[in-house]
Formats: structure tokens, sequence, C-alpha cells
């Protein structure tokens, strides 16, 4: 069993923050579980920490796949007995609607995801990250009740009130589950949303990402 250096799982870690928070723990000396459906994202990632001298375990896997997230955590358990931190970006962001035009299938690909996976995920990687004493982190948008933003904010905002839960129930265990509320950045994400924003006062994920693993290392 390996446990050497400190273990972090990343899921949405191809592009984004995801991959800023991932990039930054790589080069600060943790090993890396990198998680994502966009195989050249993560193959981008890894050339990027292997270059600053640390190391990466790839995983092209939907977050929301619970028989591949399922063996995934199984691996982690064998390989190195548990987590130090889980750091959870994965997210689907249907476009933007009004209420009563939303679409049934983008609808519950949200659902399934942003609430359904996390649950599920939750679950998985609960006892990894209690037997290394460890943290998870969520990352708020609080959209909810915004114009054009029912299916992304409404799912969201369930996501966030599954991690409330969680982190209520262990405040005085593990793991601690800490929530971050990141400042505007130019993400893939963002871009669709605010397609006509100027971009030159967002925050570069990579500072973003630096930030907020230094307010809770």
């Amino acid at each position: 069993m390996e446990q050497k250096s400190k273990i972090a799982l990343v899921t949405g870690a191809s592009r984004g923050l995801g991959a800023a928070l991932a990039e930054a723990l790589g080069t600060r000396g943790w090993h890396v579980i990198a998680v994502a459906r966009t195989s050249g994202g993560l193959e981008a990632l890894d050339d990027r920490i292997r270059a600053a001298g640390g190391s990466t375990t790839l995983a092209p896997l939907d977050a929301g796949n619970a028989e591949a997230m399922t063996k995934l955590a199984g691996a982690i358990a064998e390989r190195w007995g548990g987590l130090d931190l889980w750091a959870h970006t994965a997210i689907h962001a249907a476009p933007l609607s009004p209420a009563g035009h939303i679409d049934a299938k983008d609808f519950q690909k949200s659902v399934d995801l942003n609430v359904v996976a996390t649950r599920g995920l939750i679950c998985l990687i609960e006892p990894l990250l209690r037997a290394r004493l460890g943290q998870a982190l969520f990352f708020d948008d609080p959209r909810a009740g915004q114009k054009f933003f029912g299916s992304y904010g409404a799912t969201k905002a369930a996501q966030m009130a599954l991690a409330r839960s969680w982190q209520a129930e262990n405040q005085n265990l593990h793991p601690h589950v800490q929530i971050a509320q990141p400042a505007p950045m130019p993400t893939a994400t963002r871009a669709r949303f605010f397609p006509g924003e100027d971009r030159g006062g967002l925050i570069p994920c990579q500072q973003e990402a630096e930030r907020i693993l230094s307010a809770i290392l």
C-alpha cells in the first residue's frame, strides 16, 4: 500500500477550476487522481504536473457512472488506503432557459450528475476520507431563483444542500467538509452563461485555485 504522498481526488479535473486545483495540488507534491470524461484535457493536465515534478493517476471516467466510480474507489482503497482530499468540481450546466421551456433531457442530466451522483460519491468517498482523516471540498455557485437558471440553479442548490448536511454531520468528526465560493473565472461554463461578458476582469482559474487551497490546507 503506497502512502508516501498525500492523495487527492479531483472530480471534473480536465478544465477550468478542477484542472487548476489538480495542477496546484500536483505542484505542491500531492499525488492527484484526476477524473474527467475528456481524455485530452486529462493528458494535458498530466503533462503540466509531470513537468513540474508531480505525479498523477488519470481516470477518464464519467463521475456520474456509479459502477465506474465504485471500481475506482475500490482501487484507491487497495492502493493508498484512503484519500486526504476530495475536490468535487464536476457539474452539468444545462443551457439557460425560461422555466417553462426547460428541456427535459437537459434537466434530467442536471439532476443525475449534480444531485444523484453527488449523493453516490459522498457514500463512496466518505470511508476513504475517514481512513486518512481527510477533507472534502465543494464549490458553491448560488444561482437558485435567478431568471433562466432554473435547471442549473435548482440542481446546484440541491447539491449544496447535500454538502451542507454532510458538513454539519461531521462538524466534530472526519471528513472535514469545506465549501468554497469561487470568484468569477473565465471558464467555458461561464462563457456559455454570459457570452457577451467582458472577461478581462475575471480571476484566472489558477489564481483562484491557489487562493482556495491556501485557505483550506
